[in-house]
């Protein structure tokens, strides 16, 4: 039939040899390569490449070329301060945007990146107004790269792996591009990967397009249903609390054990959010049977990391387009923003167990950019490295309390039998000088909210020196805990935030000023 993929008319024994036999030789070629080395050589190839652009021309990146990568990256340091989102915004995107009969028109042309930029990524950040990304034609081609490697990494460590047999269900957002002129389009970023994937992958990936575009709720009882009616499914790809609510309505419908539900079930890839809050209820629901977990580190900016099949962290994969610096957490101001001449370092200068913000110059335009995010290394060779939240901490009373500390909090208060906390925003109460815990529980819980905080109250003074200084000299009150249906912060976020679903994740620390997210999500309860 024309148009159908050639695949199908191979048996799936001859389909699985020819995909190992392929996988096996990207993953050698992905472990030899010298991630230095490509830092050394991407970061050169795209100052040459936006020179022309008026981005390049601003900075006179056009000078730098030709020189050794030293003196061209202390320059390259030199010339372009780190810039924010709305710094980008202000001096570069605004000026294509334009309405038109009340819609949205944007068009960036050779501005910080050659050519028209088709995509742009609307992310599911947890302030308004909507950032959109630029996503090009070669950011594009770089993350559908970087996606074969980990999927090829994944088949030679497993040589007995049935996923190209079956199908992997991707949870995606939503799934609809918005017209923005010109041929450009908006969306999310799971919605343009899915509707623009290679031909050759459609066999492969669950479910069509008609259940991806479905509203939220009714989109997880269709994935539900598909994971107990089509066997061949054998691998989930989402962020962990949607992942968790995906299996947790397999289980009410199909009326057994997941076990028992979904024998076929090898693989689930996740990332978007720490998996620490998450992993018990994860091994409550397998019941000791657990698929291979593999986390990734994607973004709309760039693809960062991923785990290797065996190994206990992801690595930093600095392979795809993207050049990387690093800034150490504590030169951070306290919106946990770095200054414009902020002491960054390339990945060689490095240093294992220290948090760093992460700057990115990237294939789609974006030049020393701070993304928000934060990591730690944990090794050199190969490039061990963990996610440690975004950069937002509690700060309001000066505490410096980390998200790492506050999801570590969490997993600890999990760990406790007849405790069991499914999702949790936490965020200042300016008026009584304290931190305020909005947690979501399941049908287990046996404590009461004074507990709970008395819990997290201790967790915090154990892993945080200042937060323990201030709790003993009462500049910090005891936390307060607001205890809520699982259901119901759900609901907030879908009609207070106006996100759900997909890659919008329910924030772990409120980021606006005076806590008035988690004070609309109090009050929400409480109506």
């Amino acid at each position: 039939m024309k148009g159908a993929s050639p695949f199908r008319a191979m048996t799936a024994p001859a389909l699985d040899l020819m995909l190992k036999s392929g996988a096996a030789a990207l993953a050698r070629n992905f472990e030899a390569r010298d991630p230095f080395a490509s830092q050394r050589e991407i970061l050169p190839r795209l100052i040459a490449t936006g020179a022309a652009t008026r981005f390049g021309r601003d900075h006179g990146l056009a000078e730098l070329a030709g020189e050794p990568f030293d003196r061209l990256y202390a320059e390259y340091r030199r010339r372009v301060p780190i810039r924010t989102y709305p710094d980008f915004w202000s001096a570069y995107f605004q000026a294509g945007l334009r309405e038109e009969n009340g819609r949205t028109r944007l068009l960036l042309e050779d501005v910080t990146w050659p050519g028209k930029i088709p995509f742009f990524c609307e992310t599911s950040g947890t302030t308004a107004p909507t950032k959109y990304i630029p996503f090009s034609r070669e950011m594009f081609a770089a993350n559908k790269r970087a996606a074969l490697d980990m999927t090829a990494c994944y088949l030679h460590r497993n040589p007995r792996s049935r996923l190209f047999q079956g199908k992997l269900l991707y949870m995606s957002g939503n799934t609809e591009l918005t017209d923005l002129g010109d041929g450009v389009r908006s969306g999310d970023m799971s919605a343009i990967t899915l509707r623009h994937r290679p031909f050759f992958l459609k066999p492969f990936v669950a479910p069509g397009m008609r259940v991806a575009a479905l509203p939220w709720e009714e989109k997880v009882a269709e994935l539900a249903g598909l994971l107990l009616s089509d066997r061949s499914i054998r691998g989930i790809s989402g962020v962990p609390p949607w992942i968790i609510l995906l299996l947790q309505r397999v289980e009410e419908m199909g009326h057994r054990p997941l076990t028992e539900l979904l024998p076929n079930l090898e693989l689930v890839i996740h990332g978007g959010t720490s998996m620490k809050p998450y992993r018990r209820e994860f091994d409550a629901l397998l019941r000791g049977r657990s698929p291979h977990f593999l986390e990734v580190l994607p973004s709309s900016e760039a693809f960062m990391a991923f785990q290797l099949l065996g190994e206990e962290r992801m690595r930093l994969v600095p392979h795809y387009g993207v050049f990387f610096e690093f800034v150490p957490f504590e030169a951070l101001d306290e919106r946990g923003v770095p200054a414009p001449d902020a002491p960054a370092v390339p990945l060689d200068e490095v240093e294992t167990g220290r948090r760093y913000a992460v700057i990115l110059t990237t294939c789609a335009g974006l030049w020393r950019y701070h993304i928000g995010d934060t990591i730690r290394f944990t090794d050199r060779e190969p490039l061990f490295m963990e996610f440690t939240g975004r950069d937002k901490f509690l700060d309001r009373f000066e505490e410096k309390v980390t998200q790492e500390e506050v999801e570590e909090a969490v997993a600890r208060l999990n760990q406790a039998d007849g405790i069991e906390v499914r999702e949790f925003l936490v965020g200042p109460d300016i008026a009584g000088r304290r931190h305020l815990w909005v947690l979501a529980l399941g049908e287990m819980n046996e404590r009461d909210a004074g507990t709970l905080a008395r819990h997290l109250d201790a967790t915090l003074r154990s892993l945080n020196a200042d937060y323990a200084t201030f709790r003993n000299q009462g500049r910090i009150a005891e936390p307060w805990v607001v205890t809520v249906k699982e259901e119901l912060i759900y609901r907030w976020s879908q009609e207070v935030r106006g996100k759900l679903g997909g890659q919008s994740k329910i924030p772990h620390i409120d980021p606006t000023v005076d806590g008035e997210m988690i004070s609309s999500l109090v009050q929400f309860v409480s109506s």
